[in-house]
């Protein structure tokens, strides 16, 4: 940990490796390798997986007597092995060093940001004196996204003889990642075929059980000094073993290079034959580390972060890992943001509504992998409107989880790991992944000004999922207003009320009141459209004056619930039992996932004010203000500072955090209100993965969206940055833990204008373009205009 630039760790402890293989990812947008040890096959400790972005498998499992179907990214073959044993000339052969071994004597893993490379330096030494230094390096290419290479390094101290080293390409693997999934089926790989080609080349073909895509692994080993290889394939992949000379000021090389092609590339070719191309046709192991970096110094110019000290370091980590799941690669294929990034199998690789909290940075740096991941939902349209239909209603309504298809991939039962039951999962209700979705779609169109998208994917998604809403709004004449009923919040945490027998709760704020902000803006926008736009639409959706009419009503009268002078979370929510938190945190400590600490009890978190993560609050998160008291007048209610508040003390003393996104959240909202402990929240987000403060989830997968939502705290929470066709709004708030950073953003069609905030006072420099001789436009507080012309840096005191 030299610098701003490094992560590391400098001992090996095994209850703590998963969190380094998670943290110590690479990747390139298309695929990612866990940062394992190359030793270690996968154990109790050991757990090395590679991901294909959009490689899906649907497996069937028999859980507590129910059939049950899960759709999982699949663990692909692992190219990493190496395994390796000492021959000294003066003794018996060397067991098979790992960094189990008790010989072991240093152990440093360093994971360069800067230039996306891995390095693990290993040194053993027996009761003899002698020693082996071990240097793994490794990279998964940024510029060539089907290439990855390891490079290892041995030396010997104090004895000669030679290293006997077995190069694997192992496809014996399956999806094991997860404890609480291990009663799953988790054998996604089928019909093996190993062999080897000219060169020393490795091959493997395998297929996913369904719907069986063809997955080919070409590994091109070579030596120094070059030693020929014995090999053998086995059933399920290959071994290479190899001699090497060891002795004094002697040092020997194993360079492993990968190419990963599958049947869904394109073009479309013979994905094996590409592959051992590929292999044998890449270059040396310097050149591609010297390639490999320059395509790093591009997206660090382009995602630019600089924040001092030791929140910049992790936020730079954090930044390192969004990168490597969302890449400008990730814009040529059809995928979405995984929740967990491509680093673990936990939540099954699937796609939730994280993208709300990945997609802010993504519109100001990287444009077109915004836009491509809004394509992944408009292609699966087809599907929402399906699973609107299945339900009884109209329009398209987004799963909670997707994954290859866009049909409900939410698991039907949960093992909640403290009592070992497994139990109904209802979280399937939480229809409001459709406004994340319609959010993201009007907030990419204001950030990059991409009209063209907004009038047409962007339009028709916008517009269906407005028509679900209206369609599941029904009308209660005692309040005289619609009411949505049966569904579940983003707190998660309460799926039904005490003693129900049917799920769901009525009228969740955060859920009613984003469903009337999302028909507002499908009446915006078909108001915007040009003429033969509106008439094609209204023609190929069926929108007649009659339903356009009903927009408006129920986005004016639907029903928001409030209790004790504050915005109640459900209908209901206030004649909750009071939980008696202090109570619960002396008898158990961490109580973040309350709901399994009370179900293990016999008991049940329906029946009382607590909630998993922000819920009510996260409309705070999504709306400045002034935009929630507008949405909130327009709906007929009293929404001020005092009332919001008050809402936001009376729900923050209520919440457990059991989500990485809660601390997140609140730190963002008690930020923009400069509350006392908003720092506290903001550093406990920043810490979320780096001290696995969930107590081992990260080993299972990073969470994108908290990692991707830290950075947005700083571009936008901190700045009040909005981007518009008005310009560049920026409000900046004190927060005591960063009072001084910058960025770089895209901002139309001016590329790289940098953003330097110091404490009152706030820079923008607009970079010389030949792209546009346009003035920048920014707008400071009390709507002060003024503007950046190019070439310029401006300072402003606030």
């Amino acid at each position: 940990m030299s610098d701003g630039w490094t992560w590391g760790y400098d001992r090996y402890e095994p209850q703590r490796e998963r969190l380094v293989e998670a943290l110590c990812t690479l990747g390139n947008g298309r695929f990612a390798t866990r940062g394992s040890a190359p030793e270690c096959a996968a154990d109790a400790t050991h757990y090395p997986g590679t991901y294909l972005a959009g490689c899906y498998d649907r497996l069937t499992s028999w859980v507590a007597g129910a059939r049950v179907e899960n759709e999982d990214l699949v663990n692909l073959p692992d190219w990493t092995l190496l395994r390796y044993r000492c021959l000294p000339d003066d003794g018996p052969p060397g067991a098979w060093l790992t960094p189990d071994a008790p010989d072991l004597r240093h152990y440093d893993v360093r994971l360069d940001l800067r230039a996306g490379v891995l390095s693990r330096r290993l040194y053993y030494e027996d009761a003899r004196g002698r020693g082996l230094r071990v240097v793994h390096t490794r990279i998964v290419h940024m510029g060539d996204a089907r290439l990855a290479a390891q490079r290892t390094r041995f030396r010997a101290y104090g004895w000669s003889g030679a290293v006997e080293v077995r190069s694997v390409l192992d496809g014996a693997v399956t999806n094991a990642g997860v404890e609480r999934y291990r009663n799953l089926e988790g054998r996604h790989l089928v019909d093996h075929r190993s062999g080897f080609a000219p060169g020393g080349v490795a091959r493997l073909t395998c297929r996913t059980a369904d719907p069986g895509l063809l997955i080919a692994l070409a590994v091109r080993t070579a030596t120094r000094p070059a030693r020929p290889a014995y090999e053998t394939a086995t059933r399920t992949g290959t071994v290479q073993t190899y001699l090497l000379p060891a002795g004094r000021r002697r040092s020997a090389t194993v360079v492993k290079t990968l190419a990963l092609h599958t049947s869904a590339d394109r073009p479309a070719a013979d994905p094996l034959a590409t592959a051992c191309e590929a292999a044998a046709r890449a270059p040396a192991f310097d050149r591609q580390v010297l390639t490999h970096t320059a395509s790093w110094r591009r997206l660090w110019e382009q995602g630019e972060i600089d924040v001092p000290g030791e929140a910049g370091r992790i936020l730079r980590l954090h930044l390192f890992h969004l990168l490597q799941t969302l890449s400008p690669h990730t814009a040529e294929l059809d995928v979405g943001a995984p929740a967990r990034g491509l680093h673990g199998e936990a939540y099954r690789g699937h796609v939730f509504w994280d993208e709300l909290f990945v997609l802010p940075y993504l519109d100001l740096h990287f444009p077109e992998v915004a836009r491509s991941l809004l394509l992944y939902r408009h292609r699966r349209l087809p599907a929402a409107r399906a699973v609107a239909r299945a339900a009884g209603g109209v329009g398209a309504r987004y799963p909670w989880q997707s994954a290859s298809s866009g049909r409900e991939e939410t698991q039907a039962l949960h093992l909640n790991p403290r009592s070992g039951r497994w139990l109904p999962d209802h979280s399937r209700l939480q229809c409001h992944v459709g406004s994340a979705v319609a959010y993201n779609v009007w907030r990419y169109a204001r950030t990059t000004g991409d009209r063209g998208f907004l009038y047409a994917e962007g339009a028709e998604t916008l517009l269906e999922v407005a028509r679900f809403w209206a369609g599941a709004a029904h009308y209660d004449p005692e309040p005289g207003r619609y009411r949505i009923r049966g569904v579940v919040g983003p707190d998660e945490y309460h799926d039904a009320y005490p003693g129900a027998t049917t799920p769901g709760i009525d009228d969740n704020a955060y859920t009613n009141a984003t469903a009337a902000w999302v028909l507002a803006r499908g009446i915006d926008l078909l108001g915007e459209l040009p003429d033969a736009r509106r008439a094609e639409l209204r023609e190929r959706l069926s929108l007649d004056d009659a339903e356009l009419a009903r927009w408006d009503d129920v986005s004016r009268r639907l029903y928001v619930p409030f209790h004790r002078g504050v915005v109640s979370q459900f209908e209901g929510y206030g004649e909750l039992a009071e939980l008696d938190w202090e109570g619960y945190r002396g008898r158990y400590g961490d109580i973040r996932r309350l709901d399994r600490i009370l179900e293990a009890e016999g008991d049940m978190v329906n029946r009382y004010q607590a909630s998993k993560q922000a819920d009510t609050l996260m409309l705070g998160y999504l709306f400045r203000p002034e935009e929630l008291y507008e949405l909130f007048a327009r709906l007929g209610y009293r929404l001020d500072d005092e009332v919001w508040r008050a809402t936001v003390a009376y729900h923050l003393r209520r919440t457990s955090h059991g989500s990485t996104l809660s601390s997140l959240v609140h730190g963002w909202v008690l930020a923009r209100q400069k509350g006392a402990d908003a720092w506290r929240y903001c550093e406990e987000a920043l810490l979320a993965d780096v001290a696995d403060i969930q107590g081992g989830t990260t080993g299972e997968g990073i969470h994108l969206g908290a990692m991707a939502g830290t950075i947005d705290l700083v571009e936008r929470g901190i700045t009040g940055l909005e981007a518009g066709p008005e310009g560049l709004r920026v409000a900046p708030v004190p927060l005591a833990g960063i009072p001084r950073f910058r960025f770089t953003l895209c901002f139309g069609a001016h590329r790289g204008v940098r953003v330097r905030v110091l404490p009152g006072r706030l820079a923008v420099r607009v970079p010389a373009s030949p792209g546009s001789q346009d003035p920048l436009t920014v707008v400071l507080p009390g709507d002060r205009t003024y503007t950046v012309a190019p070439g310029r840096e401006r300072w402003f005191r606030l």
